[in-house]
């Protein structure tokens, strides 16, 4: 077996990631939950095939589609692909927004987390994607081992505290 090379230097830091495109189901129930419970916008359609979707008016940050999926299933456990999407949130105060507008549309959580780098909350999309809703705490309050580098953990996240920020 090949062994893998690195050909050049590190990955320039300004690259982002900055969009994901998801196959679904159904478009008009992934739009119900995209748009009608997170509230992205939806900033263009292409009929009934498929929507694209930004916070603050990017051409998109989430794309829609049914064109290989219509009708499809999930893929079955054991199966490669997307673990899940993270959408990250510019403050807890947000985060705590997107869990109460969760808790009025009825959406289950897969869990919630302390990671002392963030906090998340974990669930599932229409089609079954996970997806991670996130804020990242300053970096300067980032927990550090006795050498200095980064010592994330995943402790239970307080639901009823992060509810009551405003």
């Amino acid at each position: 077996m090949a062994t893998l090379q690195k050909t050049g230097g590190a990955i320039h830091p300004g690259v982002r990631m900055v969009h994901v495109h998801l196959k679904v189901a159904d478009l008009e129930r992934a739009l119900k939950f995209y748009h009608d419970v997170l509230g992205f916008e939806v900033m263009q359609r292409m009929g009934k095939q498929a929507a694209f979707l930004s916070a603050g008016g990017y051409h998109h940050h989430i794309g829609l589609n049914t064109w290989e999926s219509q009708g499809g299933r999930p893929p079955a456990p054991g199966s490669t692909g997307l673990y899940h999407l993270a959408i990250i949130y510019p403050t807890r105060a947000e985060l705590a927004d997107a869990l109460r507008r969760l808790v009025a549309a009825g959406i289950e959580l897969d869990g919630a987390a302390d990671h002392g780098v963030s906090e998340a909350l974990y669930l599932r999309d229409p089609d079954n994607n996970g997806v991670e809703l996130y804020w990242d705490r300053p970096k300067e309050k980032w927990p550090r081992d006795a050498e200095g580098g980064l010592a994330m953990y995943t402790r239970p996240l307080d639901l009823e505290d992060l509810l009551n920020v405003r």
